[in-house]
C-alpha cells in the first residue's frame, strides 16, 4: 500500500505549474504498482478545494484511492514524533497533519508518496518514500 500525501493530490488539483506533471506521474506509477489510499489528515487537507463531500469523492473515485482509518498506534506514534519536533525547537505551526501522516505510514508499513521528504526522512526514517 502506498499512502498519498496531500501535497501531491494538491499538485493535481491545483494543476501546479511546477510539480503537477511529477505528481501525476508518480501517482500513476505507484498505482500501477500497489493500492494507494489518504487517511483523514489528507482528506481534511485537500477538501478546501471542494464544495462538498460528494464533490471530493468524485475526484478521488477514478484514482481508486481509498480512505484508510488512522489507528490508535498510528495516532500514538504521531504524538511522540510530534513532541520530539517541539523539543528540537520546531516551530512551525500547522504542521501537525505530516506527524499523523508519517505515523500512520509507519504504523501501516507503508510506502509513503510525497514532495516534502525532509520531516518524514527526520521523524519516520523507517518509511520507505517516494519522493522527488
Amino acid at each position: 500500500m502506498v499512502l498519498v500525501d496531500s501535497n501531491v493530490l494538491i499538485d493535481v488539483i491545483s494543476e501546479d505549474p511546477v510539480w503537477c506533471a511529477w505528481s501525476l506521474a508518480q501517482l500513476r506509477l505507484a498505482r500501477a504498482q500497489d493500492k494507494l489510499t489518504i487517511n483523514p489528515m489528507v482528506v481534511a487537507e485537500i477538501a478546501v478545494a471542494y464544495d462538498s463531500a460528494d464533490a471530493l469523492m468524485s475526484f478521488l473515485k477514478p484514482t481508486g484511492m481509498g480512505v484508510s482509518p488512522l489507528t490508535t498506534q498510528a495516532a500514538f506514534l504521531a504524538s511522540r514524533a510530534f513532541m520530539r519536533y517541539r523539543k528540537t525547537k520546531g516551530t512551525k505551526t500547522g504542521v501537525l497533519p505530516d506527524f499523523f501522516i508519517g505515523a500512520h505510514a509507519e504504523a501501516e508499513g507503508w510506502a509513503l508518496l510525497t514532495r516534502d521528504p525532509t520531516r518524514y526522512r527526520r521523524y519516520f526514517p523507517t518509511v520507505p518514500l517516494i519522493c522527488p
